[in-house]
C-alpha cells in the first residue's frame, strides 16, 4: 500500500513541478538547457543539473494557494523513476518499458504515445525493476533509450520515431540493459549502460542527434589483454586490475 501511495504522489508531485515550469514561449526550445525559464530540457534543468527553476511565480506569499491542476493515471505498478521534460508547453515523460508521452501542460490533454514494444525478456537480467530515468531533447526530437539496448529519437510533434540505433549491436551475448537517461550536448546524445552487477564492460557512447550515428565510445573499464588496448589509458587501468576481470 505505502508503494503504492508513493507512485500516487510522484504522479501528482510530477503535476505540481510542471505548472511551475510553465511560461510563455514562442518557437523552438533553445538547444542550451538553460535557454528559456519556463523549459525543462534535461534532467535537473540545467547541464550541472541544479534543479532549480528561476521561474518566480510560485512564491512563500502564494503557495498555500496552490491545487492540483490535473492528473494521469499511468497505468503500472512498477517503479517510476523517471524526470519528465518541459518544451514550449508540452509535458514529456517515460514509463516502465520505455514507454514516452507527450502532455499538454496546462490541461492534461495526452498529445501522443510512442511504445518501442521493449524485449520483456530483457526483464530477467535486470537489476531493480525495469525502470526508466528519463528523457532528453534536442531540435524538436525527444530522445529515449530503451531496456533493450536502443537508442531512439522521436519527433517531438508527432510522437514518430525519427531514426533507431542498436547500442549493444557489437556484444549481443552479454547482458547489457540501459536503465538512465540520456543527455544530449552540443549535438551529441551521451549514454551509457547498466549491468555491472553481470559482469559486462561498462562503456559510454556518444551518437549525433540528428543522425543517430555513432562518434566515439570510451569504455569505462579494460577489456581482454589478448585483445589489445584501445587507447593508453586502458593499458594503465589494466594493470590495477586483478585476476581475469574481462571474463
Amino acid at each position: 500500500m505505502l508503494m503504492i501511495r508513493q507512485r500516487v504522489f510522484r504522479a501528482v508531485a510530477m503535476v505540481l513541478i510542471a505548472g511551475a515550469a510553465i511560461a510563455p514561449a514562442a518557437g523552438e526550445a533553445r538547444a542550451q538547457a538553460n535557454g528559456q525559464a519556463g523549459d525543462w530540457v534535461t534532467i535537473g534543468r540545467t547541464y550541472d543539473e541544479q534543479f532549480f527553476s528561476p521561474l518566480d511565480k510560485i512564491n512563500d506569499k502564494n503557495i498555500a494557494g496552490l491545487g492540483l491542476a490535473w492528473f494521469k493515471n499511468i497505468g503500472t505498478s512498477r517503479g517510476l523513476e523517471s524526470h519528465p521534460l518541459v518544451v514550449d508547453g508540452v509535458m514529456y515523460n517515460t514509463t516502465p518499458f520505455n514507454i514516452v508521452s507527450a502532455y499538454d501542460a496546462k490541461t492534461g490533454e495526452e498529445l501522443w504515445t510512442y511504445d518501442p514494444e521493449v524485449d520483456r525478456g530483457f526483464t530477467r537480467i535486470t537489476c531493480c525493476d525495469v525502470v526508466t530515468r528519463g528523457l532528453a531533447y534536442w531540435k524538436g526530437k525527444v530522445i529515449v533509450a530503451t531496456l533493450d539496448g536502443r537508442v531512439i529519437a522521436i519527433d517531438s510533434g508527432t510522437g514518430t520515431p525519427v531514426w533507431s540505433i542498436n547500442s549493444f549491436a557489437d556484444a549481443p551475448d552479454w547482458p547489457y540493459t540501459i536503465t538512465g537517461a540520456p543527455r544530449v550536448f552540443d549535438g551529441k546524445v551521451l549514454i551509457g549502460n547498466a549491468g555491472a552487477d553481470l559482469g559486462v564492460r561498462g562503456f559510454v557512447t556518444a551518437y549525433d542527434a540528428e543522425t543517430g550515428r555513432k562518434l566515439w565510445r570510451f569504455f569505462t573499464v579494460p577489456g581482454d589483454p589478448k585483445l589489445g588496448f584501445e587507447n593508453a589509458a586502458m593499458e594503465m587501468a589494466a594493470k590495477t586490475w586483478t585476476g581475469e576481470w574481462w571474463k
